[in-house]
């Protein structure tokens, strides 16, 4: 039934044909499963393990490299070769892909929890009555057999079993905590009027029980409306399941990049292998058919030399080392791309309730009446403190700390009141180091507030309660007062009367003491107490009009929550209260309590402004209360009102579409949300190509999280919303999130980095192998050699580079385009000439062991070009000399220690190495030192150096190395400098089109 919240109790009980005195028949029971189902959250379809393994390989560059694999093992077994040397290659590709998807499988099957976790939130047990032909006659049954039309019973403590629609109170009032669906933590008032609200939220819905929420105060009766799928819970599945998990903005940069990537290496393969025909009848290879396959073994070997193996490895271990950085800041990384997402967010959608506010009610002003004789009749006081630690201090109207506050009468009895006339408690959990409430905010606000207040008498109090441990101190006052006064009789609050009265009796006199609203209590009270002396005086009409104007203006300008406080003495030996006793009170003071902005929240948001970064409030509070809570942060001072800035969900709803288009540019401020508005705002901002982060602690909030480009949940949230989240923010703090997006940056920067040293590695590589299948020289690398360059060479530098130092502004700058490459114009030309020059020096230093080196042939440059038809030729020197494996290794050695100083070059993008020197990251270093002792090793020991085809080296043959590798640094530093000079802007002007990761046009998401 859609609308029972509309309907009137009369109507929902015959729309379902039930008594609400008897409950369903077994007959009717029977008919209703039939037709509406069973109260169960049904089981999602989960994607079998074998679907989520061949997943993760289907990827075009992993395909390539999986068929470079399969080709390199069936080249060799063609060609004879037996044991490791056939099993390796295509066995360490094997390997790192295998690792790569065992990554990605963990990653998926995490985030299936999440729909898991929502059953925890389903009641086992429901009071129900069936077959009633005694009236009254309930039983308890399992939650799963209720069905739509069932009269159930709740109490306090009780999780609603399924939505329901109350039809008879049995106590005063009933209140339910719907935290977990609204988001909000004070617990909400239900009543049986039917709402007649348009486009009602839950909020408006104050006949309905939600499922899985928890009954706090009262005893009422339901009849169930909606059961399994069709609740509130059931919705909140069901966004879940539709919710697709976003690709981040880097990952489908690299995908692009590796489709573009893949493109040119079959071209670059194909090319090899044709412009070698010609060579596929030479005598060496022993036939047409045998050199055309040792052909397509150098064109393999082109294949493995472009395709940066170790960069899935390297992008991981990049942002592992991100998220243990950004776990000391308090915010947990769930998914390990979420960290580089973070860098290119431009809109965060926060929660207002505990991220932005500490979500612990605090009381901040006090109003009492002074004097009536003397200066201003009515007195404020401030207290400080925003937390529900026992820390705080009070101040006059002129901001003057007073020494001791409960010296003053009306502050004196308000702590008073506010201890005895109160039934929650508030106590030090040593596990979590905070002070934490057990029953209604407002309640524990004023607990709070009696301990700021303290006790009278002591000159020393202040520094006496100090003293104490922090068990004792979170309720000394509060039981000093309890102790004081013995609890005789209490009135509980009710909606009528909106007011509750607790009756103490102290030295044989019996006191009564009340709270409630302002509007009720100020009503009943004749006599107000005066700060200034302690006396009792008349409360007159202009006393009474001047506390109502304060009570408006700090419920209304202030939108602070109000309660007004007052006593009574009562008949000696007095025993009950009665309503009848709530008159001729006296007055003693109103108290305005808020929920207070954390402190450090104002300073974060100027940093989002100032980074390009937009905030927009998301909260399910009235719209003035949040408004005055964003004034109250600060941040918003820019905006002279919220005019065209702060929209309520059903005010947005109603606009046309394109006036929500441009209402979603200017917001600020979105109020009276529930779980389906947060999603659908998701959705609008990323159809704007925004990148967005969704703020959630609710179960309600998990199809937003689940939806954004990056979602976080606080640590305080529900295990549901963690689940479905990508970061947690262990202090619910908003400051957190702006220090997150602050790392977000800097790992994207060092990540792009590395990707293009990679890159112009793997294009030297490239272009060692092209230029000596065009020369016509033997194979200069072997594809087990380069292998060994790519992954250990390569990998342990490129990841070093992730701990570049964080730019100092890196706040400064506009968040980066979603669709901005990552090696683009005049950059990919650096690259390229950068790729050239290795590729070059690879292939001289192969070429000078054969023509010029002491210890090689020192053949005519000629006689290296027709080394294939060295058997049908007589020569001066053996046809073994191609089979040495000296200018391989000398090739290798080359390829190693020219990148290194590549490496170095990667320190900065543009800035040169005397501004930043190699010691300024000391991991690069370190690095760079070990690949070396690696490579030496390879060499100098015999298992090694037989495994990879090489030989060692003598210090004739180092000193050339060195000599070939180091001009990489000086034509960096020319080209750097250029970048420095302008002269890249304007060639990258000129080259604009010739990105190394075409641009697309931003997919609708």
């Amino acid at each position: 039934m859609e609308d029972a919240y509309a309907r009137s109790v009369s109507e929902v009980l015959d729309f379902f044909e039930v008594d609400s005195t008897k409950g369903l028949t077994d007959t009717q029971v029977s008919q209703h499963a039939r037709l509406y189902g069973k109260n169960v959250l049904p089981k999602e379809e989960r994607t079998p393990f074998w679907k989520l393994v061949f997943k993760q390989f289907d990827d075009l560059l992993v395909k390539i490299l999986i068929a470079a694999a399969v080709v390199s093992f069936v080249l060799a077994l063609i060609n004879g070769e037996t044991g490791l040397t056939a099993f390796l290659e295509p066995s360490v590709i094997l390997l790192i892909l295998a690792a790569n998807a065992a990554v990605g499988v963990i990653t998926e099957t995490n985030a299936e929890k999440a729909l898991e976790e929502l059953r925890a939130y389903q009641a086992d047990i429901a009071t129900v009555l069936r077959n009633g032909v005694i009236a009254g006659c309930f039983s308890i049954l399992p939650a799963t057999e209720l069905v739509p039309g069932d009269v159930v019973e709740v109490s306090v403590g009780s999780k609603i079993p399924a939505d329901m629609r109350m039809i008879e109170m049995l106590s005063d009032q009933l209140r339910v905590d719907q935290a977990i669906l609204t988001g909000e933590s004070s617990s909400v008032e239900k009543d049986l009027e039917s709402t007649m609200a348009t486009n009602a939220v839950y909020q408006d819905k104050t006949n309905i029980l939600f499922s899985g929420t928890v009954v706090v105060a009262g005893r009422a009766r339901a009849v169930v409306i909606g059961v399994g799928a069709n609740t509130a819970m059931g919705n909140i599945r069901d966004s879940m399941m539709q919710t697709d998990d976003e690709v981040t903005p880097l990952k489908k940069k690299l995908d692009e990049f590796g489709t573009f990537l893949a493109k040119v290496i079959a071209g670059i393969c194909v090319l090899v292998w044709i412009v070698n025909i010609g060579h596929f009848r030479d005598p060496s290879h022993g036939g047409f058919l045998r050199g055309a396959i040792h052909y397509f073994k150098i064109a393999v070997a082109l294949a493995v030399a472009a395709i940066p193996e170790g960069l899935p490895a390297v992008v991981t271990t990049c942002l592992a080392l991100g998220t243990k950085r950004m776990a000391r800041l308090n915010a947990i990384v769930r998914s390990l791309p979420s960290v580089e997402t973070l860098g290119c967010t431009t809109v965060i959608c926060s929660d207002k309730t505990g991220t932005l506010t500490t979500n612990m009610m605090s009381v901040s002003k006090i109003c009492v009446v002074n004097s009536v004789q003397h200066g201003p009749a009515v007195a404020e006081f401030g207290v400080s403190g925003t937390t529900y630690a026992p820390e705080g201090f009070i101040f006059d109207s002129s901001g003057i700390q007073l020494e001791f506050p409960a010296q003053l009468p009306c502050l004196l009895h308000i702590a008073m009141c506010s201890a005895l006339c109160n039934e929650s408690l508030l106590q030090y959990n040593p596990d979590k180091g905070n002070y934490e409430k057990i029953g209604e905010s407002t309640e524990v606000a004023l607990r709070v507030l009696a301990e700021k207040v303290g006790l009278p008498g002591f000159d020393s109090m202040p520094s006496a309660l100090n003293m104490l441990s922090k068990h004792e101190r979170a309720s000394y006052c509060n039981h000093y007062w309890e102790n004081q006064f013995k609890k005789v009789s209490v009135l509980e609050f009710s909606r009528d009367r909106k007011m509750m009265s607790v009756l103490c009796s102290h030295k044989q006199m019996e006191i009564m003491f009340s709270k409630g609203a302002p509007e009720s209590v100020v009503s009943r009270c004749t006599n107000i107490l005066c700060n200034s002396d302690g006396s009792t005086v008349p409360l007159t009409a202009t006393l009474r009009t001047e506390l109502e104007s304060r009570f408006h203006s700090f419920a209304g300008k202030e939108t602070l929550r109000c309660l007004a406080l007052a006593l009574k003495i009562m008949p000696n030996g007095q025993q009950i209260l009665s309503i009848d006793d709530e008159k001729d009170l006296t007055f003693i003071g109103l108290v305005g309590m808020l929920d207070p902005p954390r402190e450090e929240v104002r300073n974060a948001m100027l940093s989002c402004m100032t980074a390009g970064i937009r905030v927009i409030v998301v909260t399910g509070d009235n719209k003035s209360t949040a408004e005055s809570v964003c004034r109250k942060i600060g941040a918003f001072d820019h905006l002279v009102d919220f005019v065209g800035c702060s929209y309520t969900a059903a005010e947005f709803e109603e606009l046309p579409a394109m006036q929500q288009t441009v209402a979603l540019r200017r917001m600020a401020l979105f109020t009276r949300v529930e779980p389906s508005h947060k999603r659908v705002l998701v959705e609008a901002l990323q159809n704007q190509n925004e990148v967005v982060a969704m703020t959630g602690d609710g179960v309600n909030d998990a199809p937003a999280l689940k939806k954004a480009d990056i979602g976080i949940a606080m640590g305080s949230g529900t295990a549901v919303a963690k689940s479905a989240s990508d970061m947690v923010l262990a202090d619910d703090n908003f400051a957190t999130i702006v220090a997150a997006v602050a790392e977000g940056r800097a790992i994207y920067n060092n990540t792009k980095q590395f990707i293009r040293y990679m890159i112009s590695s793997n294009i030297g590589e490239v272009v060692c192998i092209f230029v000596a299948a065009v020369l016509g020289i033997p194979d200069t690398l072997a594809p087990v050699q380069l292998l060994w360059v790519n992954l250990v060479t390569d990998g342990l530098p490129a990841t070093a580079i992730g701990f570049n130092k964080q730019d100092s502004d890196v706040m400064k700058a506009k968040p980066r385009k979603v669709g901005e490459a990552v090696v683009t114009g005049w950059l990919f030309f650096r690259y390229l000439v950068i790729g050239a020059y290795v590729g070059l020096a690879t292939v001289a230093g192969f070429i000078w062991w054969f023509v010029y080196a002491e210890t090689g042939p020192k053949l005519l440059y000629a006689e290296l070009m027709n080394f294939d038809t060295c058997s049908t030729r007589e020569t001066t020197y053996p046809c073994s000399i191609f089979e040495d494996r000296h200018p391989s290794t000398v090739s290798m050695t080359v390829l190693v220690v020219v990148e290194m100083f590549n490496a170095l070059n990667n320190l900065s993008e543009n800035q040169s190495l005397l501004v930043i020197p190699p010691w300024s990251n000391l991991w690069l270093v370190a690095s760079i030192i070990l690949t070396m002792l690696l490579h030496i090793l390879v060499l100098y020991v015999p298992p090694l150096s037989t495994l990879f085809s090489v030989t060692p080296l003598s210090w004739a043959e180092w000193t050339v190395i060195l000599y070939l590798s180091f001009p990489v640094i000086i034509i960096d530093e020319v080209l750097k400098f250029f970048s420095r000079n302008s002269y890249g802007i304007r060639f990258n002007f000129r080259f604009r089109r010739f990105d190394a990761l075409p641009k697309k046009e931003l997919r609708d998401k």
